[in-house]
């Protein structure tokens, strides 16, 4: 993932959908096929067994917004589609990454984490697997900075997000 997307290109959707096989199949193949970017795909089960949560990172400029929700509402086993706004939403991510620790840098890599607010998994011998959970941003941020010692393995969730409670979230 490349570092700070700008809140005009990409925008968050929460697509409701029926918790049924082949559904996120069904919805990758709708943005394959018309072309449509996605810069974060996330998916789990609601607190409804027939439910399931997708929300999707959608790159504005493969094609417009309103465009992307038309093709979405098509799909049979989509419920609802909500569009949540920057301003008015909560979004996090969760890295988990190994990074190259020899012993004498170790300190200087927890002082990083501990300010980021980061955990610390797991030692090894040459190597700290770490975890990070927060905005995008300080995400990206972090990634950057692991670079310099050494990134081993590196794994992201996508986004996963809200409307806060003190506006709209469409």
């Amino acid at each position: 993932m490349s570092a700070g997307p700008s809140k005009n290109r990409y925008h968050t959707l929460v697509v409701t959908v029926e918790n049924k096989f082949g559904v996120l199949a069904r919805v990758a193949g709708l943005f394959a096929r018309r072309g449509f970017n996605i810069e974060s795909l996330a998916v789990a089960p609601t607190d409804d067994e027939d439910l399931s949560r997708i929300t999707v990172v959608v790159d504005v400029e493969s094609a417009p917004l309103e465009q992307v929700v038309k093709q979405l509402d098509k799909l049979i086993n989509v419920v609802e589609i909500r569009e949540l706004h920057p301003d008015h939403s909560v979004e996090r991510e969760l890295m988990i990454v190994t990074v190259m620790a020899e012993p004498d840098r170790r300190d200087e890599l927890v002082e990083h984490l501990d300010r980021a607010g980061g955990k610390v998994l797991s030692v090894g011998t040459d190597a700290m697997m770490l975890s990070l959970v927060g905005p995008p941003a300080r995400i990206d941020d972090f990634e950057n900075l692991l670079r310099g010692y050494g990134i081993i393995e590196f794994q992201r969730t996508g986004r996963v997000a809200l409307a806060s409670l003190d506006g709209p979230g469409d």
